[in-house]
């Protein structure tokens, strides 16, 4: 196919090409950015907690009458909710991933290592990190579903009662996920069992607690972003205060009828107290409700990327059947003079990859300059280069298949038209 006679029809029609073009590069670089911006929502929320989802239920009391021990009262509660029908553990938690409630520390393998933090106010020094730090009672690690890759779990005389907000706990043992042992020992991650660290209160007094225990994974309460999510610490300190959160271990299929089992023993062990259906929640609908942000805008972005994609190819498609139009005592002629339909095909085919072409080369420095203007207003990471090769070969498959149509209809054109008057 000769590129000479579809270069002088295109400059005979300058404007419509133009404008064309400038749709396809607008839309590649939106495009592109929305399929970026998408697949960074959709990893967000399909961050692992570590925890067994599917199993787990949450139940939330809140003890305005809690006295000054509410603890034994959240102990008795516990006690009841495990004889249940249909549950299979039950545990007294501080919090669980996605929760927005974190209690955030910090650990050192060693007193320099402290001494260097303190005197830099940060932990961001070799042998020191930052943790989220969970705690609950015997039975956790088993209703969560957390599991041991290393180490052992907590012996029970381990655990100790927790203290109200604003006193400090000192405890002798932990549990930390993979992620924070690499932190904390980056060169022998993996024998971090058995080795001492300065953590939370005791960081502050020189009071060493030792790692009995390694889990695969266990998110933090929040998701920052800054891959440092991972970093997590489980102690053996038993909630004592106002507020208990209960996790309930169950089959899938049991989990309304546990909960709904929850709440009414909750209310009959102390009427004063009102637990609703609502405090009663299963750990995947409290996950989705954390995300719901998220999921929103995913689908935001979804539905404009491809209303895009969908007048792109409206567009693409309306030029070629009206230049169709225009031209069919052309492609008549052309015909009666020995053109194939398949020549016929491969000119508007050819034509609109020329078009698409360049929109799509425009469209890439569009992409990359408004992935620039992103970063800087919102702080969004930057665009992968990879990521401009398959938003520019999806604009021009786009492209070739919205001119199909109409270029299929041109090749049908008979010799006989060029016969006929304009």
């Amino acid at each position: 196919m000769q590129l000479k006679p579809i270069l002088a029809s295109l400059r005979h029609h300058k404007l419509t090409a133009l404008l064309l073009m400038l749709q396809v590069a607008f839309s590649c670089a939106i495009v592109t950015n929305a399929v970026f911006l998408i697949v960074q929502r959709v990893q967000r929320v399909t961050t692992p907690s570590g925890l067994d989802e599917r199993a787990l239920s949450l139940v939330t009391v809140s003890d305005l009458d809690a006295g000054a021990n509410p603890l034994a009262l959240h102990k008795a509660d516990l006690a009841a909710l495990r004889q249940l029908p249909g549950v299979e553990s039950a545990a007294l938690i501080s919090n669980v991933p996605f929760s927005n409630s974190e209690h955030g520390s910090g650990g050192c393998t060693s007193l320099a290592a402290v001494q260097a933090a303190m005197k830099a106010q940060s932990l961001k020094v070799p042998g020191c990190a930052n943790a989220d730090v969970y705690s609950g009672t015997p039975g956790t690690l088993d209703t969560l579903g957390l599991k041991l890759v290393a180490g052992r779990m907590f012996n029970a005389d381990e655990y100790i009662p927790g203290k109200p907000p604003g006193q400090s706990v000192l405890v002798s043992a932990m549990i930390v996920t993979q992620g924070f042992a690499r932190r904390l020992y980056p060169e022998h991650p993996d024998q971090a069992v058995g080795r001492d660290v300065y953590f939370d209160h005791g960081l502050m007094k020189g009071q060493p607690t030792r790692i009995v225990g390694v889990v695969a994974h266990l998110h933090q309460a929040n998701v920052s972003g800054d891959g440092n999510d991972d970093r997590s610490a489980l102690l053996p300190v038993e909630p004592n205060e106002a507020r208990a959160l209960f996790a309930l271990r169950s089959t899938p299929s049991q989990r309304a009828g546990v909960m709904k089992a929850a709440v009414t023993t909750l209310n009959k062990r102390n009427p004063g107290r009102q637990v609703s259906a609502d405090d009663a929640q299963t750990y995947a609908h409290m996950r989705a409700s954390y995300f719901q942000g998220d999921t929103t805008m995913i689908g935001l972005l979804l539905a404009s990327a491809l209303g895009l994609l969908f007048v792109t190819a409206l567009g693409i498609a309306g030029l070629a059947s009206f230049w169709v139009q225009q031209r069919t005592r052309t492609i008549g002629i052309r015909r009666a003079i020995g053109a194939t339909r398949g020549d016929i095909l491969r000119y508007f085919q050819t034509e609109n990859s020329l078009i698409v072409g360049a929109g799509v080369l425009a469209g890439l420095v569009l992409a990359v300059a408004l992935n620039l203007l992103l970063m800087k207003r919102y702080e969004l990471p930057r665009l992968p280069l990879w990521y401009l090769p398959l938003g520019a070969f999806a604009l021009w498959a786009l492209g070739q298949l919205a001119v199909l149509a109409p270029a299929l209809r041109a090749s049908r054109v008979p010799p006989v038209v060029a016969t006929r008057s304009v």
